[in-house]
């Protein structure tokens, strides 16, 4: 059975580092500090679909080290808060923000999604939450929290990539699941559980071709650099890390495991 492996951490903690910059630039084609299946398409599309303007105010459900929502504080000069459970990416978010010079609008806290939130009601135009909530327990609480947070006619945005379309085994799943805490769903469920939030679902679109050519592009750039990262994270950890992107592209590359995109509104 696959270990655990540590992927979100390292790539937090390491965001600066030239090497993990040259990765996340190699695989996506531009740099937000990415540790997702989002395209550069999609991620140009979000603030679009959120509606966003420079008088918006903006939670993101899982920031990882910052980079999307700084670049949202930089463009559209919107409010945008964002909050993660691992300390590192919130430390690596917080100087981003410093960094760039938007501090005062951008914004980062340690907080579990599944938990109790420090946020009032009715409080933002938009959230979104990028390939997050596959990681989350309690999904209908979570979206019913989500649901109570917006303001009314906000939208929330959000993506899943553990949606199961066909016969995984279980040697597949342990691997899958290596990089964290997981949970998997057969289709129709997102939307049944939206539905029960009190969220109205405005489109499910399907983006798994961007697991599919992600996953390979970052395995790929990451085997490039192949000394600097044993170097940086042993050798057990890279070859597990490479293990799981293997296991990703194969799943989606072959549809039997699907990402979602959730356009709602409340």
């Amino acid at each position: 059975m696959s270990k655990n492996v540590d992927l979100y951490s390292s790539s937090y903690s390491n965001y600066s580092l030239e090497t993990y910059r040259q990765i996340r630039l190699e695989t996506y084609g531009e740099d937000y500090g990415q540790t997702s299946w989002v395209s550069t398409e999609e991620s140009h599309e979000i603030p679009e679909l959120l509606r966003l303007s420079s008088s918006s105010s903006v939670l993101e459900i899982g920031c990882g080290s910052g980079g999307y929502a700084v670049g949202l504080a930089k463009r559209i000069g919107c409010r945008v808060v964002g909050f993660e459970i691992d300390p590192s990416g919130v430390k690596t978010a917080t100087a981003l923000a410093e960094d760039e010079g938007v501090s005062d609008i951008a914004t980062f806290e340690q907080h579990d999604a599944s938990k109790q939130l420090p946020y009032e009601e009715n409080s933002f135009d938009a959230i979104y939450s990028t390939d997050v909530m596959c990681h989350v327990p309690f999904r209908k609480q979570v979206l019913t929290k989500t649901r109570e947070l917006l303001k009314t006619g906000g939208r929330f945005v959000f993506s899943d990539a553990l949606v199961v379309a066909g016969v995984i085994s279980n040697e597949e799943i342990a691997t899958r699941s290596s990089v964290g805490m997981y949970f998997f769903s057969p289709p129709g469920v997102n939307e049944q559980l939206i539905q029960e939030s009190g969220l109205k679902l405005l489109e499910a679109r399907d983006t798994t071709e961007n697991s599919a050519l992600l996953s390979k592009r970052w395995h790929d750039a990451r085997e490039k650099r192949r000394e600097a990262l044993v170097a940086s994270e042993g050798n057990e950890n890279f070859l597990g890390v490479q293990r799981f992107l293997e296991c990703v592209h194969t799943l989606t590359s072959e549809r039997r495991l699907l990402r979602f995109l959730y356009i709602c509104e409340k």
